[in-house]
């Protein structure tokens, strides 16, 4: 995932940017300090500026899009961006960080619906209507991205969101018994891949069929017992990993 601007040292600043080369020396004529508060301001229009160009490159070429093409989209040079933003996941952490509140913040409302089908089918359709309108999150939800804290508490979430779901319609008689938790996660961020390509080639709501089939599939009926193995835990986030390969 690392290109050649992930890490300090690359390309130098080129002063380009509000917040560089304004020739500031951080004192008023009276030796007062004055010019801080002026830097201060600077660096936190350079970091919206940042996030800004960071969002709009990431929607548009996903996750690995180069750090270089981030810093001239905002702007500034390298060494403004790898003050604010040390590393790739740093960067990722501050653009999404507000999104992937909003998806915990579906799972809770699905984990207070009652009827386990209505909560359970209305949490995926919440999740997918992201992934299909951006490819950042796409890649973020779909591949696991070491370092993100917020990626980190998001697949917690969900996976505890997706936990209890199953369980309660397994309790309703909805769900059939022998599916887990990291049967479906896998399935649904397999699909969730997809989705980009999906709604390019077709329309953008192309992404309801297909989830329609794969939660149908969970509906419990008289059908033969899934064949092989269900993964565990640590092999749902072993295959997570080498998606983003």
């Amino acid at each position: 995932m690392a290109d050649s601007t992930d890490r300090p040292g690359g390309t130098a600043d080129t002063g380009s940017g509000s917040g560089s080369g304004s020739g500031r020396t951080g004192r008023g004529k009276d030796g007062s300090g004055a010019g801080a508060p002026v830097r201060r301001r600077d660096a936190r229009r350079n970091r919206d500026l940042l996030i800004e160009a960071a969002h709009e490159v990431f929607t548009e070429l996903g996750l690995n899009a180069p750090l270089d093409v981030i810093a001239r989209r905002a702007g500034v040079g390298n060494a403004t961006l790898y003050r604010h933003f040390p590393h790739r996941a740093a960067l990722v952490d501050a653009v999404f960080r507000d999104q992937l509140t909003g998806t915990m913040e579906a799972g809770d409302r699905a984990r207070a619906v009652d009827d386990a089908w209505t909560g359970l089918t209305g949490y995926l359709q919440a999740v997918f209507t992201v992934l299909a309108t951006d490819r950042g999150t796409n890649d973020l939800m779909t591949t696991h991205l070491e370092g993100v804290e917020s990626l980190e508490a998001v697949h917690a979430h969900n996976h505890r969101t997706m936990e209890l779901l199953l369980e309660r319609g397994r309790h309703q008689g909805i769900i059939r018994p022998d599916v887990t938790t990291e049967d479906v996660l896998f399935a649904l961020a397999a699909l969730g891949r997809a989705v980009p390509a999906l709604t390019t080639a077709t329309n953008p709501d192309a992404w309801r069929r297909p989830l329609a089939l794969l939660c149908d599939s969970l509906r419990a009926a008289p059908t033969p017992p899934l064949p092989s193995p269900a993964l565990t835990p640590g092999q749902l986030n072993d295959t997570l990993h080498h998606f983003n390969r």
